[in-house]
């Protein structure tokens, strides 16, 4: 769930179309290399969502680093076991229920997670009938990612399979009958007061090298489940931004869009469909864009900038700065109030800690200056934090008042500093041992939710440096790494450093929260009890129950040896005023991911509540991954199924997505 481009004029070749897409064409026929990643700045590189940046880093050093570690999967994969008859299809592991609910495939070592992995995890209650659930993820079974769903009539105690109909859309903005998507992610789910579900679904194409067609267009669209409750979708599906890029110049990229829909009966926008997203544009910049639907998701309004100026932006990149100096932006969430005020949180980049940050200084030798209008930093050298913003509509997303301060973070550390060189350019949740198990991307973002009895506005979000972290045993930060990610000391300290959930809270709707005057270090955090104060928490989602409970789920390394090894559970806090309870969503604990050479296992996972129960739902590394056994499939020799250790002797896992109804005791307000 981090990137971008630069120079040319204002916008280049991409036009913000008055119609319901956004539109952009490109004029050069050379052959491109995959979304010009080489030539992106740093803080484009930082900024990209996991699913794109995987996929399109056609770099010299992202193949290297993949094709590093398949052959070491394949080395290591010398030994392997007889795969025990059910384990392809298990539906449970302990009390935890698969959702979606293919059998394994049996994959090539060296495309381990390309034929076999969910991820990037959506989950949401039809407010009608809260036996009825809708989920999604990102979904590899076909051999590639694209959009994928699962849905339940009985309170998820039982899941069935859904297909997106997304193999090609109208071609609108393409010029032709049909536009073919070769990959997808990304995904959000939402239902409106009438019983539609809606999904929405990032389309993008991967141009060459990767494939033989130049093509690197991307875009958005939400599909709706009418009447079926999920079991099927329209076809096909609706635009609600269009980057054409048939001739593959790579210049541009439509990223990480989340989805919401307006589910209070008697609010003014009662059913209003929004989605938000980032542009990448050419000129470097990343700024947030909304789009809403009034009729169903059959049609969507032109793109409304969110992240408009303010003082809080006082470091710029890129040139020029068009739509104000806060253009550097990701990780955008949208949610509603009950009085149907639109409230989207993001992350930004422009505070003077990232000074630091080398990239484009605006001319085209891709230096290493500041970008734009940079001036020197205000806060000391080492000072690495970054901020959360919030904008507020109270038209329906037709326009927001400018960006107010949520609070500071500190986001993860860069992985190759403290993991032996490994995932470089990527930030890590490394595990407190010399070990380097723990490499895959991950990042810190915000997730707001409003309290429906008294109207506040809770965001929560991850920090590195906060009040559990004990700078006086080496947690401090220094700054930058030559991949312009954080660093630390203490990272492989126990007791040190460790991420929280932090949580800030606002009384007036939104034009002031708590955490915009509050160091990171005194900030309150979701997850106070026992072994969470020393150990890592990361990737949460956060929503309310009726009542005005507030419930976060999130992974969670305060069980066992996880924090020494590298594991992962998921966990459910259930805060009350000051009260909190935690429970352990996960049966056991989870490997670190050996899929995707360990690289990826989704920026993100979900949260679903109604009444008691909240439905926390996560991707899962339990389940050993199916390989052919070696000598077999040969003459005379049948094909048979084995298991086998991945990196470092650690058993090769598969990525599947499960969820637990957890009850929620009590409903103080």
């Amino acid at each position: 769930m981090r990137q971008r481009v630069r120079s040319v004029a204002v916008l280049g070749a991409i036009s913000l179309a008055s119609a319901s897409v956004l539109v952009a064409s490109a004029s050069t026929t050379a052959t491109a290399a995959g979304f010009g990643y080489d030539h992106l700045n740093t803080i484009q590189k930082r900024l990209i969502s996991g699913t794109a940046a995987f996929e399109l880093d056609t770099s010299a050093t992202g193949q290297a680093t993949r094709s590093a570690r398949a052959a070491t999967s394949a080395a290591e994969r010398g030994s392997s076991d007889h795969a025990s008859g059910g384990a392809a299809c298990d539906k449970t592991l302990g009390s935890n229920v698969k959702v979606n609910q293919n059998c394994l495939n049996l994959t090539d070592p060296d495309l381990q997670g390309r034929g076999q992995a969910q991820n990037e995890t959506s989950i949401s209650v039809d407010p009608r009938n809260s036996a009825h659930i809708v989920a999604s993820y990102n979904d590899y079974r076909r051999g590639d990612g694209t959009c994928g769903t699962s849905y339940s009539s009985n309170n998820g105690r039982t899941w069935s399979d859904a297909t997106i109909p997304n193999g090609f859309t109208r071609g609108d903005a393409f010029g032709a009958a049909r536009e073919y998507w070769q990959a997808g992610g990304d995904t959000s789910v939402a239902w409106d007061t009438k019983g539609n579900a809606y999904l929405s679904c990032q389309l993008f194409n991967r141009g060459t090298p990767t494939t033989p067609n130049l093509d690197q267009s991307s875009a958005f669209y939400v599909y709706r489940s009418t009447g079926t409750g999920g079991a099927s979708w329209n076809f096909p599906g609706r635009p609600v931004a269009e980057f054409n890029d048939v001739a593959g110049t790579g210049a541009a990229l439509l990223d990480k869009q989340l989805l919401t829909v307006d589910d209070t009966v008697g609010s003014p926008y009662q059913d209003r469909v929004y989605v938000t997203w980032t542009l990448f544009a050419p000129d470097g910049t990343a700024y947030i864009y909304e789009a809403h639907s009034d009729d169903y998701g059959e049609s969507f309004s032109g793109p409304v900038l969110v992240s408009g100026d303010s003082p809080l932006c006082t470091q710029t990149f890129g040139v020029p700065t068009p739509q104000g100096a806060c253009n550097e932006n990701q990780f955008s969430q949208p949610f509603t109030g009950p009085d149907g005020s639109l409230y989207v949180a993001w992350a930004n980049f422009n505070n003077d800690s990232s000074a630091g940050l080398g990239g484009d200084d605006g001319d085209d030798s891709g230096g290493d200056g500041l970008r734009g209008s940079a001036t020197a930093p205000s806060n000391p050298p080492q000072d690495n934090h970054n901020q959360m913003l919030l904008a507020r509509s109270t038209d329906g997303g037709a326009s927001f008042s400018a960006p107010v301060k949520v609070g500071d973070y500190f986001d993860l550390p860069d992985c190759a500093s403290y993991q032996n060189g490994a995932d470089a350019g990527r930030a890590c949740v490394p595990e407190k041992a010399d070990t380097s198990n723990s490499i895959f991307r991950a990042t810190n973002y915000p997730v707001g939710a409003v309290n429906p009895h008294t109207g506040a506005v809770v965001v929560t979000y991850g920090s590195y440096i906060n009040k559990h972290s004990n700078e006086n045993n080496g947690c401090v930060p220094t700054g930058f790494s030559d991949f312009d990610l954080n660093t630390y000391d203490g990272v492989k300290v126990p007791g040190a450093c460790n991420n929280d959930i932090l949580v800030s809270t606002s009384a007036d709707h939104g034009a002031t929260f708590n955490g915009g005057t509050t160091d990171a270090r005194q900030m309150p955090t979701v997850n106070d009890a026992g072994g969470q104060r020393t150990t890592d928490q990361f990737w949460q989602w956060a929503d309310f129950t009726p009542a005005g409970r507030l419930v976060v789920a999130y992974y969670d390394r305060q069980y066992g040896s996880d924090e020494v090894t590298g594991f992962s559970d998921y966990s459910v806090t259930a805060n009350s005023g000051s009260s909190q309870t935690v429970f352990r969503a996960t049966s056991s604990s989870n490997p670190p991911p050996t899929q995707f050479t360990g690289l990826f296992m989704g920026d993100y996972a979900a949260l679903a509540v109604t009444g008691q129960t909240a439905y926390p739902f996560w991707a899962d590394t339990r389940t050993p991954e199916l390989f052919l056994c070696t000598g077999t499939g040969t003459p005379g020799n049948p094909p048979q199924a084995c298991t086998g250790p991945g990196f470092s002797g650690a058993r090769a896992n598969d990525q599947e997505v499960f969820v637990q109804r957890v009850s929620i005791p009590g409903q103080g307000r």
